[in-house]
């Protein structure tokens, strides 16, 4: 299975835009922070994930305010067919449940 949640904030994202095939998208980086309990010592986690909208969810994406903290769920690809680098493709986002949570890593 190939899941991934986290809770972030958008750091930077770009205009909307539309595929060849008319789809439309929006790329973006997001920014997680927080603090993780590994091997019983805490410690904490920074990371910026680049990230993509397509379809629908692109539109709800694009509105959302920058700098905004969100839970967004989606799963990991290559950038390309002959890439290392890995693309968060983004399918739904919300409000995060639990803003005091320091978990906000699955």
């Amino acid at each position: 299975m190939n899941q991934f949640q986290c809770v972030a904030s958008i750091a930077e994202r770009e205009i909307l835009r539309y595929t060849p095939a008319g789809i439309p998208i929006v790329s973006a980086t997001l920014l997680h922070t927080s603090q993780q309990t590994e091997a019983g010592v805490e410690r904490l986690v920074e990371f910026e994930v680049f990230a993509i909208a397509a379809g629908e969810i692109s539109g709800r994406f694009n509105q959302a305010q920058l700098g905004a903290t969100f839970q967004f769920t989606g799963f990991l690809a290559r950038k390309n067919r002959n890439s290392r680098s890995l693309v968060f493709h983004i399918i739904d986002f919300e409000p995060p449940l639990d803003t005091g949570a320091s978990n906000g890593i699955r």
